[in-house]
């Protein structure tokens, strides 16, 4: 991790609560964070801690990764549908943010474990002697026919409001966001499609917030006693269709889009199609535009007078993320959890022995090591792959044919990468500055893969080699590596020449 990542890092928390009308309280003691790898629990830790608090992050599986994106706070591994691991995790905690879900997991079986995940959490917070339960759920009318995900999220704010330990519970609708899954559903249906369809369903009442005034409202509760064990809804300035915020993103992006009423409104469909052309997989897609038939607008936003700041509306929510990812300033997305349990993946190293299959080429060269990892660095997302994307896009389109992750996912900075980063339909598995970078499959494999670029000094060269790994032990997926051995070397080859020709501008 370079110099510039660690202090971007270290940044993220500056600024978000400057004009919160609360005071820090840091003597209360550790404030424990659930999903804190997740895409607003990864923004709460570092804004907690420019506030002062003594932070424990909660993560699925520990990774130095953790520590040097948050060395100030304490992480502990703990996974809330395994109650054996929360021992000791709620030792000493005041307050307990819980902002896990398990809607990555699909709509058959998300409801169950969001479920089991709140009442493990309850109890070991209650067991800890544990104050005080913040948690951020879905906004919705109680009194209507809810979607399943919006139903469960109700019912885990049941739950945890149902113990000794006093729950706020923040209901919030479509939230807005640099990296948000709403956003880059939104965004990307309005750049690709010149024609819109728009459902009934498009044109419900909804009340979207930007993620900033989410952190705001998280940190201002922790700050005014007065919210502890009450509900409240959060939103932003606006009330508006989600038609009227396709038309809002499109003039802000200066596209002409014609929009046509539809009478057809199957959500499976839309949802299937939405996820060909956006980064946001089938599974999270449909979970959320299910939710799009309810009315989701505030009722009760009494926290406005307990926490009276000014929101801010759709479009400033929607510039704001614009400006981040012009910035190269996306500090979380949606994706750095999906898909789930991504941190109990066999790494390479933990393999009993050597992968079964492996594939290496390489590249002596005069180009220095700086320059050489800076430009493997940039692969993917909107740089490409330098040499024969359409291979890359293709087996991307075949992986998002078969419900997988696909190469849209894109990367959360072009200039930088830390462990646990996505580039397309990879992940970064270990990283050393100039000398190493591994990447895991996480595409629809009958198998696992890694590619790895190793940077090795001879004499006055640099000998730049990548190597392909893979492991099965079945038919199938010996059938699939000996039918991809034949581009093996067109690929790999092209894509070393093109890194040490573009490395020259790093120089």
């Amino acid at each position: 991790m370079s110099r510039h990542d660690r202090h971007s890092i270290r940044d993220e928390g500056e600024g978000l609560c400057r004009d919160l009308p609360s005071r820090p309280v840091p003597e209360i003691g550790t404030v424990l964070v659930s999903g804190s790898t997740g895409y607003i629990g990864g923004r709460l830790v570092p804004e907690l801690l420019h506030r002062g608090y003594r932070v424990r992050a909660m993560v699925r599986a520990a990774s130095p990764e953790h520590r040097e994106r948050w060395p100030d706070a304490e992480v502990v591994a703990g996974d809330a549908l395994d109650p054996d691991t929360l021992t000791g995790t709620f030792e000493g905690v005041h307050t307990a943010y819980y902002l896990i879900h398990s809607l990555l997991l699909g709509p058959d079986n998300f409801e169950s474990a969001d479920i089991d995940s709140a009442v493990n959490f309850l109890r070991a917070a209650e067991a800890a002697g544990v104050k005080r339960i913040i948690y951020l759920g879905g906004l919705g009318d109680m009194c209507s026919h809810l979607s399943s995900h919006l139903r469960s999220r109700m019912q885990v704010g049941e739950a945890l409001q149902s113990g000794t330990v006093e729950a706020t519970i923040l209901r919030a609708a479509v939230i807005i966001g640099s990296g948000s899954a709403s956003y880059e559903i939104i965004k990307h249906l309005v750049s690709r499609l010149p024609v819109i369809c728009v459902p009934y369903w498009a044109r419900t009442q909804c009340q979207p917030i930007g993620v900033r005034d989410v952190v705001r409202y998280l940190v201002g509760t922790l700050e005014v006693e007065d919210t502890a064990g009450h509900t409240y809804d959060i939103g932003g300035r606006d009330v508006l269709t989600y038609e009227s915020m396709m038309r809002v993103l499109a003039s802000l992006l200066g596209k002409h889009r014609l929009f046509v009423r539809m009478p057809f409104s199957h959500i499976g469909t839309y949802s299937y199609i939405g996820s060909l052309l956006t980064p946001v997989p089938a599974t999270i897609t449909q979970c959320l535009m299910e939710g799009l038939t309810d009315d989701v607008v505030c009722q009760n936003d009494g926290i406005r007078r307990l926490l009276p700041f000014e929101p801010l509306s759709y479009r400033e929510a929607i510039v704001d993320a614009m400006t981040r990812e012009e910035q190269d300033r996306v500090h979380t997305r949606w994706s750095d959890a999906y898909p789930p349990a991504h941190e109990l993946a066999v790494k390479l190293a933990e393999l009993p022995g050597p992968a079964k299959y492996t594939v290496c080429h390489s590249l002596l060269t005069r180009r220095p090591e700086d320059a050489l990892f800076t430009c493997i660095c940039s692969i993917g997302g909107k740089e490409g792959w330098f040499h024969h994307n359409w291979m890359w896009r293709m087996r991307g389109m075949v992986d998002r044919i078969l419900m997988g992750v696909g190469t849209s996912r894109g990367r959360r900075s072009a200039t930088t990468l830390r462990v646990n980063d996505v580039v397309d339909f990879w992940r970064v598995e270990n990283i050393r500055p100039n000398e190493m970078l591994l990447l895991r499959a996480e595409m629809k494999l009958p198998g696992m893969g890694w590619l790895r670029f190793n940077i090795t000094p001879v004499d006055d060269h640099n000998h730049l080699t990548v190597t392909a790994y893979y492991e099965t032990g079945t038919l199938l997926g010996k059938l699939y590596w000996y039918a991809f051995v034949p581009f093996h070397f067109t690929i790999f080859t092209s894509l070393l020449k093109q890194i040490d020709r573009r490395s020259a501008v790093h120089e």
